[in-house]
This record gives structure tokens, C-alpha cells and sequence, in this order.
């Protein structure tokens, strides 16, 4: 028992409580006739379809996203850099980074519930073509407006992709099954940021081969893949009762083991506007979306200008500050698998762990502001990258179980992942080089920010918690 005379404690024992007895009343929803290897070898089969094929698209996604930030120093020593070439000024590269997450905040709450109207996989289809051709095109740019307009383009197409994705999972998987499926997911985009960065060294060799500079080969060869995986988009299950690669027996399962606030698939476009209103009234859903904007800016904006950042450490040259790019990427890829094993266990809570990653992530800064010695700072830059990456997909199962009905569902991950992207808008201002090389500034602003995001999450897990307590209330 929780000692009464302590409130925060109170708060989070009652927390525990609610949440546990509110997820066991949403798997009640499962028939508990079914053989537990029917179900294991039914899962196994739509995991290989979804989570398989979108972690593939994903790895491709995020290097289409992070590898303009591995042009800025491409091939840097020999005078063909793209900020060169282009004629571009810290001024001019920060807003041609930026533009990329304005797109992505004016259509990604729009794309998300267009899958109330368009079958997932017709939908995938167009997102990944568009943005596959859009990245190839960056290759063509020729000055800062040509620039400015293919980023916001390849943002734009981007933009529905993630949303989307977590979206589609909502009509398949329950709230307990996601965390580790998004682990997987999403930690794989955090790999592919490793990955860029050793694309990103290998064609910096291709320098002038054909007459192009390594900065335009880079776009080329990075958007190629994003085409070819759109055209296999044609074949990703839809929803579970449409699914032909499913029984009879599979999909009448399917249709039964979710609770009914979850959203449902088939041909419906009805526009569910109680649901909608619901959303605007409540409070959670307001916190939610300061806590994405505060890890936005505070979290992850560093990611933007991170190859710069090392770069700018003062110990390596460009071409090794793309494989020192690395290790960061590589970290949060193991840390968000390994808190996703333990979260889908149930030996860590969602909540709790998504406060002690920002907090992690403030120690990293305070350090960073006050050492000098290089290393310690690379390693405390390794440490926040990798607790940036893992804070979103950690909260995300919590924020997708606070939503109800499917055009709530739609709305409020739309809007909540696109406040996401001032991490993009921010970020390359923050970290703009005229911080540099110490940016003593970028990181006590992310500092200040970090802090009330902490206290935005805390506020929505005891805004939850009373709720999920009154729902049980409710049902007694």
C-alpha cells in the first residue's frame, strides 16, 4: 500500500492500478476459447505483413529525412559541397531544412484521416511513390528556390506515412500488443540514421563521377528505393475483415479481440463528429500535443544538425564525421528494443520510463553546457540522441488508448506526430552554426524546453489515470 501521506506516490500507485485493470478489461475482449498457438501463429502471420513491410519502408524513410543533413559536409574539403554549389548561408540552409517539417505540420493531421476514405495500401502506395520521386528530384536542384520547393514536396508526401502507420496498427493490434511492435518499427528508423550516415561516407567517394557531385548522388541513390517498395504497398492487408490472406475462422477472430472504442475497418465514410468534438474537449489531448512539441525542440531537434554538431566538435574531419554519426543512431536502436522487450513484458510502465528518458536527456545537456573535453561531450550526445529516439514510441500505445472512435483515432495521432515536427522547424535555428562550435545557447534552450515537457507528460499521466479509474467506476 502507497503511504497516504504522499501524494506523488499516491498518483502513481493509483496510476499502476487504473491502467493495469483498464488494459486487462480491454483483452477481456479476447474469446478465451481460442488455442493460444492459433492466435501466437495468426499474429506471427500479420506482423510479417505490417510490422515487416513497414519497418522495411521506414529504414528508407528516415534516410530520405536525415540524409540532407549528411549533404551539409559531404565532400566539404574539396570545394563541392552543396552550400557551396548552391550558394547557401546559414540563413538559407537552415530554412531549406526547415521547410521539410512545415509541410509536414500543414498535412499530416489531414493525410492520417484520409485513410477513413481510401484503403491503407492505395494510400501507402501514393506516399511512398510521391516521396521516392520527390527525394530523387532534390539531385536537380540548382539554387535555393528549387531547393525550398522539392523539400517541401518530399515533406509533404512524407507527412502521412508514420501516422498512418500507427493508425493502421489501431485496427489490428490492441493497445498491450503495439509497444513492442513500435519498438521494432520505430527503432529500425533509428538504425537507418546509422545507415545514412555510412551511405553517406561510401558515396562521398563517388564525387564527379559522371559529371555530378557527391551531394547529388547522395539524393539519387537514397531515393531509388522508396519507388520500387511503393509499387509493393499494393499488397499490405487493409483491415481485418477484408484481409484475403486470412481464413474465415482468422478474420471473424480478428473482428472479435478488439475493444469496441477501437477503430474499425470497411467501406464506412461516415464522419464521426461527436467523436471529433469529444477530441477537442478533452484536456489529454492538449497535453499530449505540448509534450510532442516540447521533445520536438528539446529531444530530438538536435538530430537535424547532428552530422554538423560532431563536426564541429573539433576531432575528426567530414568524411569520418559521417561514420562518427554512428554510434548515436546505433544506441537508440538497442535501447528502444531493449525498453520495448521490457515494456511488453510489463516490468516497466510507459509512463514512468518516457519521464526517466527526459530526465536522462537534461543531465546529457547541463553536461554538455559545462565540459569541454570533446569526448565526454560526444558520448553525452551519443546518450541524448538515443533517449531522444526512444521517448515518442515509448508514450505512443498511451496516447493511441486515450483516443476513441476512428475519427478521433485519425485526428489525434495526425495532429499529435506533426507537432513532432518542430523539431524540424526549431532545430536547425537552435542549432544553427552560428552557435557553434560549443552551442552553449541551443543547449540551454532545449534545456528550459525539456523541463516543461516533463511536467506536460506527468500532468497527462494523472489526467489519464483518472480517467481509466473512472471508467472502471463506470463499470462496477
Amino acid at each position: 500500500m502507497p503511504n497516504l501521506k504522499d501524494p506523488i506516490e499516491n498518483i502513481s500507485y493509483a496510476a499502476g492500478a487504473a491502467e493495469k485493470e483498464v488494459r486487462a478489461e480491454t483483452e477481456s475482449a479476447t474469446p478465451s476459447s481460442v488455442d493460444p498457438s492459433f492466435e501466437k501463429k495468426l499474429m506471427w502471420k500479420i506482423d510479417l505483413w505490417l510490422v515487416g513491410f513497414y519497418s522495411l519502408v521506414y529504414i528508407f524513410r528516415v534516410i530520405d529525412s536525415s540524409n540532407y543533413s549528411n549533404a551539409a559536409i559531404i565532400n566539404l574539403e574539396h570545394g563541392t559541397g552543396i552550400k557551396k554549389q548552391l550558394g547557401f548561408g546559414p540563413s538559407e540552409w537552415a530554412w531549406t531544412l526547415s521547410i521539410f517539417s512545415y509541410s509536414y505540420l500543414i498535412f499530416e493531421p489531414t493525410n492520417t484521416i484520409l485513410l477513413k476514405f481510401f484503403q491503407p495500401s492505395r494510400w501507402m502506395f501514393i506516399l511512398i511513390l510521391l516521396w521516392g520521386v520527390s527525394a530523387t528530384c532534390s539531385a536537380a536542384a540548382m539554387n535555393f528556390k528549387g531547393m525550398m520547393c522539392v523539400r517541401f514536396a518530399i515533406g509533404m508526401a512524407e507527412a502521412g506515412f508514420f501516422p498512418s502507420v500507427l493508425y493502421h496498427y489501431a485496427f489490428w493490434y490492441k493497445p498491450a500488443e503495439m509497444p513492442q511492435r513500435i519498438a521494432i518499427f520505430y527503432s529500425l528508423g533509428q538504425l537507418s540514421g546509422a545507415l545514412s550516415g555510412l551511405l553517406a561516407y561510401a558515396i562521398s567517394f563517388m564525387d564527379q563521377l559522371g559529371g555530378l557531385s557527391g551531394w547529388r548522388w547522395l539524393f539519387l541513390l537514397e531515393g531509388l528505393p522508396a519507388i520500387v517498395l511503393a509499387f509493393v504497398a499494393f499488397w499490405i492487408p487493409d483491415y481485418p475483415e477484408t484481409a484475403k490472406f486470412l481464413t474465415r475462422e482468422e478474420r471473424e477472430y480478428l473482428t472479435t479481440r478488439l475493444a469496441e472504442s477501437a477503430p474499425k475497418g470497411g467501406r464506412s465514410k461516415h464522419w464521426d463528429w461527436q467523436s471529433l468534438k469529444k477530441l477537442c474537449k478533452d484536456p489529454t489531448f492538449y497535453t499530449f500535443s505540448l509534450y510532442w512539441v516540447c521533445h520536438a525542440i528539446g529531444g530530438f531537434g538536435i538530430n537535424y544538425t547532428l552530422p554538423t554538431v560532431i563536426y564541429q566538435l573539433g576531432f575528426t574531419t567530414t568524411t569520418y564525421s559521417q561514420l562518427m554519426n554512428i554510434p548515436p543512431s546505433f544506441t537508440a536502436f538497442l535501447l528502444l528494443n531493449t525498453l520495448g522487450f521490457l515494456l511488453h513484458r510489463k516490468w516497466i510502465r510507459p509512463w514512468v520510463t518516457a519521464a526517466a528518458l527526459e530526465s536522462t536527456t537534461i543531465v546529457c545537456y547541463i553536461i554538455l553546457l559545462t565540459v569541454d573535453n570533446p569526448v565526454i561531450r560526444y558520448l553525452c550526445l551519443i546518450v541524448a540522441v538515443g533517449c531522444a529516439g526512444c521517448a515518442y514510441p515509448v508514450i505512443w500505445p498511451e496516447r493511441i488508448r486515450a483516443l476513441e472512435g476512428t475519427v478521433a483515432s485519425g485526428i489525434g495521432i495526425g495532429v499529435t506526430n506533426a507537432c513532432a515536427q518542430f523539431s524540424g522547424i526549431v532545430g536547425p535555428h537552435v542549432f544553427s552554426t552560428i552557435f557553434g562550435p560549443r552551442y552553449r545557447v541551443s543547449y540551454t534552450i532545449n534545456l528550459s524546453i525539456l523541463v516543461l515537457g516533463i511536467s506536460s507528460i506527468l500532468t497527462t499521466w494523472v489526467m489519464v489515470a483518472r480517467r481509466d479509474k473512472a471508467r472502471i467506476h463506470a463499470t462496477v
